[in-house]
């Protein structure tokens, strides 16, 4: 079964450059296109795709409210944001609105396949100590306009992997910093993601960035 792409982007030649990759692709098929954000919530609630490729700049609704939007309604599609820029305070207010990461407008088209995978898997397509960086960066310049998930349905060692997952620490990384087996982490993390009701590791760093459990660091 293909991987299902719907692409938003307000450059209709951008959005033919993206679906001629994926499309080329055994595996991965765009279902649809949308030139703004108020499209790109419609088509998503209607087409159910795995994952969405979000420009950050459109028009009548950008991609961090459509982002919020799909989040907010549940929507199980993974989304992706679109930049140019690197790192920038609008990538972290994407992260903050539930995207499970970022890519640059000019990512090589194996790239840009390999995300979408990674991401559609469930996975973290950002590696936990360049997300860490980019908080780091702009997490006390880019309020959050909604309050982060409550830590009270998290038992005592829950809050301690939450706290590790914060602070880049992979799984086996974790395991051997509470002397756990990795099988018993997994089952920890799934649970946090789970009470937390996020939906990718990404969004538990912020999380833990958002309730002081990993401060920012000083420049």
């Amino acid at each position: 079964m293909s991987l299902r792409v719907v692409v938003a982007d307000d450059q209709a030649l951008v959005r033919t450059g993206f679906r001629m990759i994926i499309d080329a692709r055994p595996d991965l098929e765009v279902v649809g296109e949308a030139s703004d954000g108020r499209e790109a919530v419609r088509l998503t609630r209607e087409l159910d795709p795995d994952v969405v490729l979000m420009d950050v700049r459109m028009p009548v609704l950008d991609g961090i409210g459509a982002t919020r939007q799909i989040s907010a309604a549940g929507i199980r599609s993974k989304v992706l944001v679109l930049t140019t820029w690197d790192i920038d305070a609008h990538v972290v207010a994407a992260l903050r609105a539930g995207a499970s990461g970022f890519l640059l407008k000019d990512i090589r088209p194996g790239e840009l396949v390999d995300a979408i995978r990674v991401t559609a898997r469930g996975d973290a397509l950002l590696a936990p100590a360049v997300l860490g960086r980019v908080l780091d960066q702009f997490l006390r310049t880019v309020p959050d306009p909604a309050p982060p998930p409550s830590l009270e349905g998290l038992s005592g060692r829950e809050r301690e992997v939450l706290t590790l997952i914060g602070q880049a620490l992979s799984n086996t990384e974790i395991a051997g910093r509470l002397r756990l087996s990795e099988a018993t982490v997994k089952n920890h993390v799934t649970a946090v993601l789970r009470k937390l009701g996020v939906r990718d590791r990404v969004q538990a760093v912020v999380a833990a960035y958002d309730h002081g459990l990993v401060r920012p660091r000083r420049p």
